[in-house]
């Protein structure tokens, strides 16, 4: 298998579970050069979907004490980040690079080469 196959394979294995993302994690760690770039940059978009997802279910518990209007605006707030993971997997599914919607671009300005 040659390297871009195999970083192809840690990319898409790091939006699978926290396990697959501290495999992924151990495996950039331990590779060398410029192979490692795009599970890097997939790291840190599921890092940055992590924390919006703990800080997502912050807001949640707080909107289920609100009838009704809380329990629509929860599941919107899921449906979201689940369809965002969806386009994120995918794209790492098809070798490309997408940034998480609206604060991806930031996150990653932030992170700045963590990982790589």
């Amino acid at each position: 298998m040659d390297s871009n196959t195999l970083n192809k394979t840690y990319a898409i294995i790091c939006y699978c579970t926290l396990i697959g993302w501290i495999v992924s994690l151990v495996q950039v760690s331990s590779t060398e050069g410029e192979d490692r770039k795009f599970t890097a940059f997939h790291l840190r978009q599921m890092l940055i979907l992590m924390l919006v997802g703990a800080a997502a279910s912050i807001v949640d518990t707080i909107l289920f004490f609100i009838p009704f209007i809380g329990v629509i605006v929860i599941n919107v707030i899921s449906i979201l980040l689940f369809l965002v993971w969806l386009m994120l997997i995918f794209s790492a599914i098809q070798g490309q690079k997408k940034y998480v919607p609206l604060i991806g671009q930031a996150g990653e300005n932030m992170l700045g080469d963590m990982f790589e």
